[in-house]
């Protein structure tokens, strides 16, 4: 009997290509270890994407195929993951204890851009992330209120802030530090240096990944975040609507002007379906969502259905994700989170944490 190679496993991997990462293990760089053993095989996966709710998938996946390989009567896969820190635009630095910044934008409001955001921020915690969110929107803060948080941030130092604390989400809003109903009556750079300092004087805690809520446009506030703040890839909510949709194109083509990666695109309120008698209705028109990731090269993350429980739920403070964990809305969301951490674990990552810092001492 032949003995079984490191090359056949390493082969036998590569017939299955992971969906989220959208190829194989071995190409993806996930795959840290084969050991062989006479007929018995042991493979070590380590994703670079939070994956607790498929890991279980992944394993039977990568057994299924190296058991097929002539010679091996058992296999043991182990699937982890470890977030890594990737690159970000070249001028910039990343922030201290932040991995990745995920800005999620819109061309225009009212299509759930800030649900979308606090339920992405939710579902890359539930697959087992450490993530943060921070609510960019000065004008309209909506993150309080969502997350359901009261109160106000404490400041240890006097200079900066503790975030707050909400189904394990580290968050920061302008809205935790005025009442809920006084206006900002603000000019640009005001706004500006008030997002600047609710970013750097956060004392962010180990993130693998800090959600920033953009308020809708591409004004003063987009062109802070894409020439001050590092971020790592970016997220365009849209709706089906033609009109939604000529606005969710600038946004991406301003992300695109400024070099931040566009992870791809979630299509809110994809369709209705009546909650009395189960019919399905195109409300906001179909297919926008898809013919504009066809366009521009882009992944369409996902699709959301205009439901009542959505907003519901997000309104009284508990969204979607953490009110009902196994529902079908919370799989669409936690797919999302998937494909959008998988699309950025295969982008460049940042060495700059590994190299010494020189200092130049005058004695």
């Amino acid at each position: 009997m032949s003995e079984v190679t490191k090359e056949q496993v390493e082969a036998a991997i590569k017939g299955y290509v992971e969906p989220h990462l959208g190829r194989d293990l071995v190409s993806a760089n996930c795959v840290k270890g084969i050991a062989i053993e006479g007929d018995q095989v042991k493979v070590n996966v380590v994703l670079g994407f939070p994956a607790k709710g498929i890991a279980d998938t992944v394993k039977a996946a990568v057994e299924a195929q190296v058991k097929a390989v002539a010679g091996v009567s058992m296999v043991q896969a182990d699937v982890t993951w470890k977030v890594a820190a990737h690159s970000v635009q070249k001028s910039l630095k990343p922030i201290d204890n932040v991995k990745n910044i995920i800005a999620v934008a819109s061309g225009k409001g009212g299509v759930g851009k800030s649900t979308t955001a606090v339920n992405l921020a939710l579902a890359l915690s539930a697959e087992g992330a450490k993530v943060g969110i921070l609510d960019a929107d000065i004008y309209g803060p909506s993150q309080p209120r969502m997350l359901g948080i009261t109160g106000k941030p404490e400041s240890k130092d006097g200079n900066s802030l503790e975030p707050m604390m909400s189904y394990h989400l580290q968050a920061m809003s302008i809205g935790f530090l005025i009442d809920e109903e006084t206006p900002m009556i603000w000019r640009g750079p005001m706004v500006t240096q008030a997002l600047e300092q609710l970013l750097n004087d956060t004392n962010w805690s180990d993130l693998d990944y800090l959600v920033i809520d953009l308020p809708p446009g591409t004004g003063d506030t987009q062109l802070t975040l894409a020439q001050k703040v590092p971020v790592s890839g970016a997220v365009i909510v849209t709706t089906p609507q033609d009109i939604a949709l000529l606005d969710a194109r600038k946004g991406l083509k301003m992300f695109q002007k400024v070099e931040v990666p566009v992870l791809g695109i979630v299509e809110n309120m994809s369709i209705h379906i009546c909650s009395k008698c189960g019919h399905e209705e195109h409300v906001f028109g179909t297919g926008g969502g898809k013919s504009m990731s066809e366009q521009y090269g882009v992944d369409l993350l996902g699709s959301l259905p205009l439901d009542i429980a959505i907003r519901e739920e997000t309104d009284s403070g508990k969204p979607t994700v953490v009110a009902e964990p196994e529902s079908r809305i919370t799989e669409i969301y936690r797919e999302i989170a998937r494909k959008t951490a998988a699309k950025l674990s295969l982008q460049a990552k940042d060495y700059a944490a590994k190299f010494p810092r020189i200092v130049i001492q005058n004695n």
